[in-house]
């Protein structure tokens, strides 16, 4: 299974994130439980897929996903932002390759996740 990295602000959300995924058969890691550059705690945890929220209280996930675009040897990993705004063109423009608009049913995040 794809390892998951989760770029939220939120704790709640992400604590229940990382449930839903684990009963999944994902393997989840929280990208704000760590400390440093957020690009070398991507480089560090290696994901397959990262859920990115738009806005991670004092940084931007349009930032964040414009810098991993640029990075070569992160671009590969498949970026799927979130938000509770449709804000899906501008995030997509940024390189994400999918987006999800919150609140969202854990099929939609599956369904993505897998490319569909």
């Amino acid at each position: 299974m794809p390892k998951v990295l989760l770029a939220d602000d939120d704790c709640t959300m992400v604590s229940l994130l990382k449930t839903l995924l684990a009963l999944e058969g994902y393997t989840a890691a929280s990208l704000l439980d760590q400390k440093g550059d957020l690009l070398d705690i991507i480089r560090r945890e290696s994901p397959d897929i990262l859920l990115l929220d738009l806005h991670l209280g004092n940084q931007s996930g349009l930032d964040l996903v414009r810098r991993i675009r640029d990075t070569s040897d992160l671009k590969h990993i498949r970026v799927i932002m979130v938000s509770g705004l449709n804000k899906r063109e501008e995030c997509l423009k940024a390189g994400a390759d999918d987006f999800l608009l919150k609140p969202y049913m854990p099929e939609e995040l599956f369904q993505k996740m897998n490319g569909a």
